[in-house]
């Protein structure tokens, strides 16, 4: 790498550490005295819970103690919170969920928790845990998102009528309505997002300790955001939030599922309080499946009016959203705030309407998961595209070409109301066209016939909203034995944070990055921290880390002057150089001015260290864009896909590290396909059973199910932030899924599938055809 250079693709610092086993993570953190927690969760999806039996499981060896509902209850602690709140379209609010750690009197999914067991060893509280005598009332359950609102279905929770918690929309629909009216064509389409098991490589874990002299907690847990962990918490336990500490170590893998408050934070807390021992946690894989948020879960009726030129006037949708039992910490957002902005996406749309239906069903709560509601509404957009074209008879990359916003329109403000500050999509969407060879597709396709195999080839373009309103923390302080630490509000979890960030305080500061080290996870380091969810990391932490490290700077030189006795007009700072005095030789390295800073407090002189701490305020989105494109080839006798081709061309402003974005775009490519063929969470419609709840009957994409992923990176800069990013991170599982499923309706000559297309569905679509 070039000095201090940015924009180069610099192979991440963390990943020798990591490779070699040296990472820490919270399932190796031990402590004197700790002792283990297993819970017992529920065997059914709908249960009143008539009586709990703990008298034996309280006797056998090893046991340290079990605890139930009303023991928290006692110890006044509270539920785990839905923090986002939601008005219906008459106003009133939305439905409540008291989510309690452990269940009060009726469980609503398989995998609620039901009894709290605490054992010297993990196989003692397993054991004792099956000694538990629980009397179960089974009542009827209804895990189907599409039926579940209807008439006489068994409600989840008395409190919302119909399975519904809330009924949102956003748009003019008058409006819409009237332009619909007018339209020379309308195309509707139901699309599926599937329901989908996060699966992170590292399941969760928590370890909590408790200070009875101080009252206080330290939690080690693998969250992507400690200091929204320790704010909730608090709000739990009804204390100060200076009453907790989280600590995240390394984290393996999130996507958005470890971003959230658990029951399990509460109850390892609570437990170390009652015991007086640390109390640790790890998730099995089983237990994971019915206890990590789930993702996606939406059934979406699109509509898409065009004049008679084929332009488009308006969409309007009806989503119905599965939050699962229980509303997550975020859940309503995800399928409105955060999912209706990118629904216009580059397309120049006259209005839209979009009416969400927040459906609650007795399964695993659902929540943010990579893309976090983006994924869905461009999933809907680009099918529905796609239909439109068959159904008008224009070629589909016509269609799109008419109603793509110009790069001469920017700034734009879309139907949704989001100002795009940039964006050249014609132009990425032709690049990718090239790459996949659009044009030679005919000939392809017809020697592909000929070997009796079915070719097809589809696009998607896509666009997300990242970023937005918020503020972000970093300090930078230098340390004793020579380093610079630079702590941070954002959790890597497998994303490559300690590189760029490396690169960029190098840049800024011109310290070479071996001589710079990234702290983060720790929420007694900095006051506040975002943590790391929805594609923001670098376009916050990263304005961050540069107010503060202009701060160093401005320090640095207030102390450079008088170490070099100029006046502070005289000084200024040269990256790599340091500081000198305009006009001489006279200078000083970075990091020696702030080790005779050090000593010159230690002597008791009057002056400043050059450490730091800054806060970011942010105030906009940023919408990273690009086009997919996959060429699959399927087998008709075995419903088998085969991926011939596959492109991405994306806009993600200015990439700090190119290898590290093609990296998290190829892994986001291999989520959406994984989704989009594979994954499938499968519940019994009679029992509520999660049919699909191991790796036997779960599957997720192996290197040989992708294809090679081709991805070029255009640089648009952002307008909106100096460093002229957009996020990154999401875009691989926003773009893929309806590229993917696009080139396999083309392939297959039917007019729609449902994701997941395994081999069994598509086999089932071609007999039908």
């Amino acid at each position: 790498m070039a000095k201090f250079g940015l924009s180069q693709s610099v192979r991440r610092i963390e990943d020798p550490r990591l490779l070699k086993g040296d990472g820490l993570y919270t399932g190796d953190i031990q402590v004197t005295g700790e002792a283990h927690a297993y819970i017992l969760r529920s065997p059914h999806a709908h249960a009143r819970i008539v009586s709990i039996d703990t008298a034996a499981a309280k006797a056998m060896p090893g046991v340290v103690g079990v605890f139930t509902h009303a023991d928290m209850a006692a110890d006044g602690v509270g539920e785990v919170p839905c923090v986002i709140p939601m008005k219906n379209i008459d106003g009133s609010s939305r439905a409540d969920t008291p989510h309690f750690p452990l269940a009060r009197d009726t469980v609503r999914h398989v995998g609620d928790g039901v009894a709290l067991v605490i054992g010297e060893t993990p196989e003692a509280a397993r054991d004792a845990a099956e000694a538990i005598l629980v009397d179960f009332d089974i009542l009827p359950s209804t895990t189907d998102l599409a039926t579940a609102t209807n008439p006489g279905q068994p409600l989840v929770w008395p409190e919302a009528p119909n399975n519904i918690c809330f009924d949102w929309s956003v748009g003019d629909k008058a409006k819409v309505d009237a332009l619909f009216a007018q339209a020379a064509h309308v195309t509707s389409l139901t699309v599926v997002n599937n329901r989908v098991v996060v699966a992170s490589m590292e399941a969760r874990a928590a370890l909590a300790e408790y200070k009875a002299e101080t009252q206080s907690w330290v939690l080690h847990t693998n969250t992507q955001g400690a200091w929204q962990v320790k704010g909730m918490l608090a709000g739990v336990f009804g204390t100060g939030e200076e009453k907790f500490r989280v600590v995240t170590t390394d984290v393996g893998g999130g996507f958005g599922m470890k971003l959230f408050l658990y029951a399990e934070h509460v109850l390892t807390c609570f437990a170390a309080r009652k015991t007086g021992r640390p109390v640790k946690w790890v998730s099995e894989r089983t237990e994971a499946f019915m206890s990590d948020s789930h993702g996606r879960d939406n059934v979406t009726l699109g509509e898409l009016a065009l004049d008679a030129e084929g332009k488009f006037l308006a969409m309007r949708t009806r989503n119905l959203a599965g939050m699962g039992a229980y509303l997550s910490n975020y859940a309503p957002f995800i399928p409105t705030g955060a999912g209706t902005k990118v629904l216009a996406s580059v397309y120049g749309f006259q209005a839209i309407y979009a009416h969400v239906i927040g459906v609650l069903t007795n399964t695993v709560p659902v929540d943010a998961y990579r893309g976090a509601g983006r994924p869905e509404s461009n999933y809907l957009v680009e099918r529905l595209i796609d239909t439109a074209a068959r159904e008008i008879g224009v070629d589909r990359i016509e269609l799109r070409r008419r109603n793509m916003v110009p790069s001469s329109a920017m700034p734009y403000t879309s139907a949704m109301g989001q100002r795009y500050d940039s964006g050249e999509f014609a132009m990425l969407m032709e690049e990718a066209l090239k790459k996949l060879d659009w044009q030679g597709f005919a000939a392809r396709k017809a020697e592909a016939a000929r070997r009796g195999k079915k070719r097809g080839i589809g696009i998607a373009y896509y666009l997300e909203a990242t970023g937005g309103a918020a503020t972000e923390n970093a300090s930078v302080k230098f340390a004793e034995d020579g380093f610079v630490d630079v702590y941070v509000g954002t959790q890597s979890t497998g994303q490559g944070h300690e590189t760029a960030y490396a690169m960029l305080t190098s840049h800024e500061l011109g310290v070479p990055m071996e001589k710079i080290r990234i702290k983060q996870g720790d929420s007694d380091t900095l006051p506040s921290g975002g943590g790391t969810g929805g594609a923001r990391s670098l376009y916050s932490e990263g304005q961050a880390i540069l107010v503060t490290t202009a701060s160093v700077i401005e320090k640095g030189r207030q102390a450079a002057s008088e170490i070099l006795e100029a006046a502070l007009v005289d000084i200024e700072f040269e990256k790599g150089a340091g500081f000198r005095v305009v006009g001489t030789d006279r200078r000083i390295d970075i990091l020696d001015l702030a080790s005779k800073q050090r000593a010159r407090i230690a002597a008791g002189e009057d002056t400043i260290l050059l450490d730091a701490l800054e806060i970011a305020k942010i105030d906009n989105h940023t919408f990273p864009n690009g086009c997919h494109g996959a060429e699959v080839e399927v087998d008709p006798d075995t419903g088998l896909i085969r991926f011939e081709k596959y492109v991405v061309v994306d806009d993600v402003g200015h990439a700090l590290n190119p290898l590290i974005v093609r990296g998290q775009v190829h892994g986001g490519v291999a989520q959406g396909i994984g989704q989009a063929f594979m994954e499938r969470t499968s519940y019994d419609p009679e029992s509520g059973q999660l049919l699909s709840a191991s790796f036997m009957d779960y599957a997720l994409p192996r290197a040989e199910d992708l294809p090679a992923i081709e991805v070029e990176l255009v640089s648009v800069p952002c307008e909106t932030n100096p460093l002229g990013v957009k996020g990154a991170g999401e875009a691989g599982a926003v773009g893929s899924p309806p590229a993917v499923v696009n080139a396999l309706i083309d392939a297959l000559g039917v007019n729609s599938i449902d994701m997941p297309a395994t081999p069994e569905v598509v086999w089932k679509a071609l007999r039908a055809a």
